[in-house]
Formats: structure tokens, sequence, C-alpha cells
């Protein structure tokens, strides 16, 4: 099918149209500032169960539900703590998912049969319209997961979800294109069900954002929480992924600008900051796969911050599919 059938434009027809795909149990596949997600209404079984056989997904690995503020938070939690409120107020909109108990809404099927539900609302004005237009004919919820085939890298276009998805997805069903992801990394997942919040996976969101909203230190106490993206190995291109050694004529090359390209070296992608190199990392490793590349070495970022978010994804990739 030609990727024109399922791509569209985000006009408030279409964001209609779409809205009400998801409700008759459609996938739709949606911009948002992180990375593109595969949605489909949160509270259908059937629909759900669509996401994981598109993209090969475990049965018991969560999927996060996109809400369309934070007024939504008691429809999907039980027992919201006073922190994740503070946090809720402070960064949503934006890249930051909270791990809450679940009330009845939120089933095993979109939680991985865990008591617990990750909550999000996406910073990217075609997902909030899109959400907006779902909550008007009933809608409660979007649960989507980035939207690419499980352990693969997460997709930041309209297209890379055409060439990830095209192929298994019905004739009914759309991907919005709102341009390219604006963060480039999945949304920090931050455990609020203890006293203090714990980050399960980093993200745009760092522990010294968290803990001025808070007011409290992020605990270091392990959980048994299962969350998207903390496999060991996931993110990763067809390329395998090497990380701080010198790269070899006819390897990729991703790094800072400031740092050289050795000779018949390929260059993938030379941000010039660490938000340009969240924003590249994931179109540099697909460019990677599409140049035919057998290796694609990456000189990390240092720092904390997004940069912590990004050497996370990086270690991920490099211990491959």
């Amino acid at each position: 099918m030609s990727s024109g059938e399922f791509v569209s434009k985000c006009t408030a027809d279409s964001l209609a149209q779409a809205a009400q795909l998801l409700k008759d149990g459609g996938l739709v596949a949606l911009p948002t500032e992180t990375v593109y997600g595969l949605g489909a209404d949160a509270t259908n079984q059937n629909a759900v169960s669509r996401i994981y056989k598109v993209k090969g997904r475990p049965a018991d690995h969560p999927l996060i539900v996109h809400i369309h503020s934070m007024q939504s938070l008691d429809d999907w939690a039980d027992e919201v703590p006073s922190y994740a409120i503070s946090l809720a107020r402070d960064f949503w909109p934006g890249p930051m998912t909270l791990v809450l108990k679940r009330s009845i809404l939120a089933e095993n099927f979109v939680t991985g049969g865990q008591p617990t539900v990750g909550l999000r609302v996406p910073d990217h004005a075609v997902a909030l319209a899109l959400l907006s237009a779902f909550e008007k004919i009933g809608g409660k919820g979007i649960a989507a997961p980035s939207a690419n085939r499980f352990g693969h890298v997460s997709p930041t276009t309209a297209q890379a979800v055409q060439e990830e998805l095209g192929e298994c997805l019905e004739e009914r069903d759309q991907i919005l294109d709102g341009g390219p992801s604006a963060v480039g990394v999945e949304s920090t997942i931050i455990d609020c069900t203890s006293d203090s919040p714990r980050i399960l996976r980093p993200g745009a969101i760092t522990i010294q954002m968290i803990e001025e909203s808070t007011h409290l230190k992020v605990s270091k106490a392990e959980t048994d929480i299962r969350v998207s993206g903390s496999l060991e190995n996931h993110y990763a291109p067809q390329a395998s992924v090497f990380l701080n050694r010198t790269p070899k004529p006819g390897e990729g090359f991703i790094a800072l600008a400031e740092i050289q390209t050795p000779e018949s070296v390929i260059r993938l992608a030379s941000p010039k900051n660490i938000e340009e190199f969240a924003r590249l990392i994931y179109s540099a490793l697909r460019a990677a796969d599409a140049k035919g590349l057998n290796s694609v070495v990456v000189a990390e970022p240092t720092g904390d911050g997004l940069a912590l978010a990004i050497r996370d994804r990086l270690m991920r990739a490099s211990k491959g599919r």
C-alpha cells in the first residue's frame, strides 16, 4: 500500500476522523514531542491487542496511556500522591510519564497485568488535538507505545512509521503527520507509588527538575515495576552499534559537531549540542540501515540530564536486537 493511503495531514476533519477511528477500534500513529506513538483506545481490549500484534510486543509489557490533561488523572489512577500532582502541574504537557496505582478503568490488557498504570499528557499540538477530539466523543485515553517493531529504533517522523509498520497496518488505520519529533527520545518515566519519586527510565525531565518540583530526593530503591524501554537490548538498528571507540573506514559515525570525522568514515550526524543530539539520534541510526552499513560508532555525550537519557538508549542499542 502506498504511504499516501495511510499518512494524513492534520486538518480538523482528519483529526475528527482519526478520533472516530480510535473509537471504532482502529489504530492511529500519532506524533508526540518525544517520538511517534502507535495509538489505540486504551479501554478497548481488541484494539490494544492489535498494538501488541503489529509491534510484536510481549503481552506483559505495559503501555503508556496518553490523556488530554491532568484532569483525567482520577479516571485512570487511585491514590495520587501530592508530589505527583506537583509534577503534573509543572511538566504536563511534556515528556514525562507518571506511574501510579491504577483505577478500575486501567485493565490488565493495558497495564501488562500490573497494579500500576503509566500516564502522560504529550506536548504536541496534533496529539493534544486528537486527544481532545477523542474525549469529545467519549474517549478516555489513548494507549500508545512507540510506533515501531518491538526492540527496533523508535520513529521520529511519519515516514519512519510508514517504513517500519506500513505493511502491518490495516487499510483503515492512519498515520498522522505532525512533522519531526522535537525532543527525540522517549519520556522520563517516574514511579509515584511510594513516598518519594523514582526514575524508571531517564528522559528530558531530569532528576534536578523532579527534585525542584517535589522538594523530595529521587529515590534509588529497587522496584519490580515493568515499564517501556527497560529491557537490556532495545532501540537497536540492524547495524551493530559500538560506543566510544575510533571508527574504522566504512563505518558510520555519530558525534558532536566538534569531533572530527576520520578518513573514509561515513558521518551520520553532527549535532551541535545535547538537545540536537537527542533529536537526531534515532534518525541517524535509521540512516545507517538505509545506507546498508554493518556498524555504527557513537561518541556518547557526557554530563547529566538529557545526556544521561541519550546514553541509556545507546547502551541498550549497543546490545543489539
